[in-house]
């Protein structure tokens, strides 16, 4: 069988975002809901969802809306039909009578829940309905979040569920994880109990929430949200019904129900509709004052809201035995939190999976965790484990490993899939190299790189790796959310602050030899991204002979925000791509003003289908949907291309003041109509020196070296800049821009 056409009934957040996602995969969709008008509402939602739901927004092409009284008939010839309505059972039923009574033979049927168990949902069918029925729980948002639970029980039919998985592997993306019937499946038994206990521990430890959320965040491998901002996101309301879900479905001697009943706190913001980011606001809430916002905490001891502190734990990189052996309150509730959930999670093995490794996964693809229970306690070691932990008679899997003496126990990473992700061959490479900003492995025939600071931000140390791996050829790939945020700004702030700015314009000038070195060297370069590859992780990826794209991706040269332009020959780069087309063949200042707008305006794309319009994205690049692909297809990239030779270097024809005088009258408008400040007009300014070839004319030929002195130069003005100082200070403490 194939799918080819798909009916998702039930057009709220997790409908439409479902709806959205088969569109991004070019499949033919009705959505239905009660009325066509409600549908429509969802498809226009779609459209202006951000971020944004579909890879481009004419992929809505393949999405059509109706009503159920009217449309159910499309059930009639659809290959896979999803009930995502309101969770009651009793409509659920309802639906599936109708859907079981009209669908095609051997057609799947399944239901998205998160809460209602397999059995109950499926007890009034027969039983051929019900091997063709299933759960498949997308996470929220549906694009971005990567994994897909398929919940299955003895009835199903193995070669159904083995095709689905297949399928939402290959045109979804998914990392799909086949579960039993058990309450909360695999990501949200552990990930909402991880949130319970972080909730409660700091209540219990007298943490303020900022604390908690400091704590339980990046130093853990975990979201920066933390606990208490991740439940006001969800929204507290929801948090509540899933809780008492949970309640009703596991038995009383479950250890979540320790944590699962609800503080008082809770249902006092419920009720007076601080629901989280939906209502009022919930654990944090948006003041304004003075025509300002200002971000405040609530004070979980008198309830009242305060201006939020920041809490600096002066951690760069996750370290957790670091982390729980701190002698302060921080230490302490990491080390009661991260304890809890392992004992947790172990006590569940067998009983909710065979494989611990799905549980890790689970929480990676569906809470982005960078390592789950298990790695956690093998981070931990097990002998600093049981050394803390002294009792686990009563929990086999720990037993097992206590009784064995062993310090490791963690096999083979990412078992839900056959294909050969950097996670899997991570134990069979050779480690080369490492540095505090990144690592060399070599596997097989070739070298790999894989930045591991804050967001891969870029420093000296990350181009030191990367120009010492090209003795083989190269792929650059990183497991964790981000292919690189781009350089490191509190980097280059420590050397401002000491007055040293020659180490500044050295490393800028080594990050231009380092990306010159990746283009030109004798062995093939491939940069595989996702998540952000922004400014110097933009430049690494533009100068490098291939690419391979996961369609999550946001790709742009953004320094201008923080008073910068592109100086890792981002500038030269974009410009000769856009010198290559049609229209510069007709006007030579075509190509300067387009890449005067795209760096200007900082703009980026949020697919690889936008960046390839932006040309952010050359001819060199390969689309993957799913992440997991994304070394595999790299490799086969290198393998198609062992006659591999460098291009040759670009050379520049530019106008120099002609086309300058067209950038700065695009400048002096954008300032009168205060667009932009007196800082911008100078950062616009010396980006258009750059871009327009400086001190030249069309006669002259501008090779590709004299562009890196243009961006070093201008690059180095703007940085010794107090306005450009003010900027980047501003966007490191608050992640906003600062006009000036």
């Amino acid at each position: 069988m194939n799918i080819k056409k798909v009916v998702v009934i039930g057009s709220g957040t997790m409908g439409s975002g479902i709806a959205a996602h088969l569109c991004n995969a070019d499949i033919p969709v009705i959505l239905l809901d009660l009325k066509t008008e409600i549908a429509e509402k969802a498809k226009e939602r779609i459209l202006k969802s951000r971020p944004p739901l579909l890879f481009e927004k004419d992929k809505i092409k393949s999405l059509t809306v109706g009503n159920i009284k009217e449309n159910f008939d499309s059930v009639c010839d659809a290959d896979w039909i999803i009930e995502a309505v309101v969770e009651r059972i009793d409509i659920k039923h309802d639906i599936y009578k109708k859907i079981f009574n009209k669908r095609k033979k051997d057609s799947i049927v399944s239901s998205n829940t998160s809460t209602i168990p397999l059995k109950v949902l499926s007890e009034k069918s027969t039983l051929k309905d019900k091997q063709d029925f299933c759960i498949t729980h997308f996470f929220n948002p549906v694009r971005y979040m990567g994994l897909l639970e398929i919940v299955r029980d003895k009835s199903n039919n193995p070669n159904k569920i083995n095709f689905l998985k297949k399928f939402c592997e290959e045109k979804l993306g998914k990392g799909v994880i086949i579960c039993g019937d058990t309450p909360g499946f695999l990501g949200n038994r552990i990930g909402v109990y991880a949130m319970q206990v972080a909730m409660t521990e700091a209540m219990k430890m007298n943490l303020s929430i900022e604390e908690a959320d400091a704590v339980f965040g990046r130093p853990m491998g975990i979201p920066k949200t933390g606990v208490f901002a991740l439940y006001d996101l969800i929204g507290i309301d929801l948090m509540s019904d899933v809780l008492k879900s949970f309640q009703k479905e596991l038995s009383n001697k479950d250890e979540f129900q320790k944590v699962a009943a609800g503080l008082p706190i809770i249902k006092k913001l419920i009720e007076t509709g601080y629901t989280g980011r939906k209502g009022k606001g919930g654990f944090y809430r948006i003041k304004k004052l003075e025509n300002k916002k200002i971000l405040e905490a609530l004070n979980l001891k008198n309830n009242e809201y305060f201006a939020v502190k920041k809490i600096d734990l002066e951690i760069d990189k996750i370290n957790l035995l670091e982390l729980i052996n701190r002698d302060d309150k921080y230490g302490k509730y990491a080390w009661s939190v991260i304890s809890k959930i392992i004992l947790y999670s172990s006590s569940l093995v067998p009983t909710i999976t065979d494989e611990y490794n799905d549980i890790d996964e689970a929480l990676r693809l569906g809470f982005n965790w960078s390592m789950g229970p298990f790695e956690m306690l093998e981070s931990i070691g097990l002998k600093t484990f049981f050394s803390k932990i002294k009792d686990v008679d009563d929990n086999k899997f720990l037993k097992s490993l206590k009784d064995k003496k062993i310090e490791s126990f963690y096999d083979e990473r990412q078992k839900y899939t056959d294909l050969q992700t950097l996670g899997k061959i991570k134990k069979a490479v050779i480690k080369l190299e490492k540095n505090d900003s990144a690592e060399i492995f070599r596997f097989k025939d070739f070298n790999i790189v894989e930045f591991n600071t804050k967001a891969n931000a870029l420093d000296y140390d990350s181009m030191d790796a990367l120009k010492k791996a090209t003795d083989k050829p190269l792929i650059i790939i990183n497991e964790s959310m981000q292919f690189s945020a781009g350089v490191n700004l509190n980097y280059v702030m420590k050397f401002i602050k000491n007055n040293d700015l020659k180490s500044v314009e050295k490393f800028i000038k080594y990050f231009q030899e380092t990306c010159k070195h990746l283009k030109y060297c004798k062995n093939p370069v491939i940069s595989a991204p996702s998540g952000l590859a922004l400014g110097g992780g933009e430049e690494v990826i533009l100068q490098s002979n291939y690419v391979v794209s996961h369609t999550n991706i946001v790709m742009g040269l953004v320094e201008t925000i923080v008073g910068l332009v592109p100086a890792g020959g981002g500038c030269k780069e974009l410009l000769w791509r856009w010198s290559q087309s049609d229209e510069s063949s007709l006007d030579p200042d075509y190509a300067p003003l387009k890449v005067f707008d795209i760096i200007g305006y900082a703009k980026t794309a949020s697919s690889p289908q936008q960046a390839k319009k932006l040309l952010f994205l050359d001819t060199n690049h390969n689309v993957i949907i799913n992440r997991n692909e994304l070394l595999p297809a790299a490799r086969k990239l290198l393998n198609n291309n062992v006659d591999f030779s460098p291009s040759k270097e670009c050379k520049f024809k530019l106008s120099g003041k002609n086309v300058r005088e067209k950038m700065h009258k695009i400048l002096e408008a954008l300032y009168n109509e205060k667009k932009i400040l007196d800082h911008g007009m100078d950062v616009g300014k010396e980006l258009a020196y750059v871009l327009s070839g400086g001190d030249t004319d069309l006669d002259k030929e501008i090779s590709e070296e004299q562009m890196y002195k243009l961006e070093l130069n201008s690059f180095m003005k703007l940085v010794e800049n107090k306005k450009t100082q003010d900027r980047i200070v501003h966007t490191l403490k608050t992640g906003k821009p600062l006009i000036n």
